[in-house]
């Protein structure tokens, strides 16, 4: 309801963003929201129908499992039995796409498809649906550290400042109709990053006071905390060249040495599929733990929120290698944060326990994915082998 009520006044020849608005509160959405949920509105009967929008967020849920399912077929790292969770094991997850038809599945079926994109080594076509779905809600912009390292590691500086105009230019001529008429208004509503949140509505910072949830000061520390994580995954995990990191300033044909594919302990990334520098399994690595350390880092988590990295909890689990008894761990902790996320409201206990198995999850990623020790062969002896008495 609250989704019609802020297209409608679109719908109805407003384009000044400040006066889009719903019983909820002002639209904080890029264009992209409006024009999907523009054809949802006039495609249920101007929002009356409900359940023919339910079948078509089933519809987008299923489209999104699909992509998700090519996505890890394409790295082979999760075991079969992990995708029954992600199927038919997740109660909130299917409130979010088939009851609450909230904008953030849409982003995230979006950015998926992008995903496979990447995957396909269609970079251009790529960065243009990651840009679409940045355009549905910003969430998605947790992902585009990892994909700056990418397009850097593929193209270097001058080869994917083109992939950069293509999200830009994008966003330009989606949003060209607000900015025409109150560019300000457009660009403080729908990319605001300042915007308070409410704490009763808070999953993962309910044991702080709520006076502190909301002191800016708590909010810079997140973000410095967030900046130096993806620093150090970004040296000590994503690149795994013996050069400068800086070295993906340069052209990839210039470089002394190509970016080896990927290794865990020893263990070659499993990729069907190898691109020109990166294994399939190394796009999937830095996208999805780009993200998650924006999750972790998040001033706050709303319910549906869940939903930004649910499918990707598998491939973070997995991604390292598991003895055979220490499946039944990482399923126990998947089960934990559905019990987090299933606790409403969200209690002390809930939240500290989140922030628990997210912690967990970022330790294993940081052991599990370091670089093999460099051992040292000690030069062949110079010293003429000892003849035998036989020989003599």
């Amino acid at each position: 309801k609250a989704y019609m009520e802020e297209v409608e006044g679109f719908a109805n020849g407003t384009l000044d963003y400040t006066r889009l608005k719903g019983d909820t509160g002002p639209l904080v959405y890029p264009a992209g929201f409006i024009y999907i949920f523009l054809g949802l509105y006039y495609a249920t009967g101007r929002g009356t129908d409900i359940r023919l929008a339910q079948y078509l967020f089933a519809g987008l849920y299923l489209f999104n499992l699909l992509l998700v399912f090519r996505i890890y077929c394409r790295t082979n790292k999760v075991p079969p039995y992990v995708f029954f969770f992600m199927c038919c094991a997740s109660y909130r997850i299917h409130s979010i796409f088939v009851l609450r038809l909230f904008n953030d599945p849409v982003a995230m079926a979006i950015l998926f498809l992008a995903i496979n994109l990447f995957l396909e080594e269609r970079w251009s076509w790529g960065c243009f649906f990651f840009s679409l779905a940045v355009s549905v809600k910003m969430n998605i912009l947790l992902f585009a550290p990892g994909l700056l390292f990418l397009l850097l590691q593929q193209f270097g500086l001058w080869g994917c400042i083109p992939k950069l105009c293509i999200c830009a230019l994008l966003q330009v001529v989606l949003g060209l109709p607000f900015l025409l008429v109150n560019p300000v208004g457009y660009l403080t509503r729908s990319f605001d990053l300042g915007r308070q949140f409410q704490f009763k509505w808070t999953v993962n910072w309910r044991f702080l006071p709520e006076e502190v949830f909301q002191n800016r000061a708590f909010h810079a520390t997140l973000l410095l905390v967030h900046l130096a994580g993806l620093g150090l995954f970004a040296l000590h995990r994503w690149h795994r060249s013996k050069e400068s990191i800086l070295a993906l300033m340069k052209d990839p044909a210039e470089r002394k040495h190509a970016s080896p594919p990927l290794t865990v302990n020893n263990i070659l990334w499993q990729a069907p599929c190898l691109c020109p520098l990166n294994t399939s399994a190394q796009i999937v690595f830095v996208l999805f733990s780009s993200n998650f350390l924006g999750v972790c880092c998040s001033r706050s988590l709303h319910y549906q929120f869940y939903v930004w990295y649910f499918h990707t909890l598998p491939y973070l689990l997995w991604c390292t290698p598991t003895a055979k008894l220490a499946h039944m761990p990482k399923v126990l902790l998947l089960g934990v944060i559905e019990l987090c996320w299933n606790t409403y409201p969200s209690t002390v206990c809930s939240s500290l326990s989140l922030h628990i198995c997210h912690g967990l999850v970022l330790l294993q990623l940081w052991y599990g994915t370091a670089p093999p020790p460099v051992t040292h062969t000690p030069p062949p002896s110079r010293r003429p082998a000892a003849i035998s008495k036989k020989a003599q």
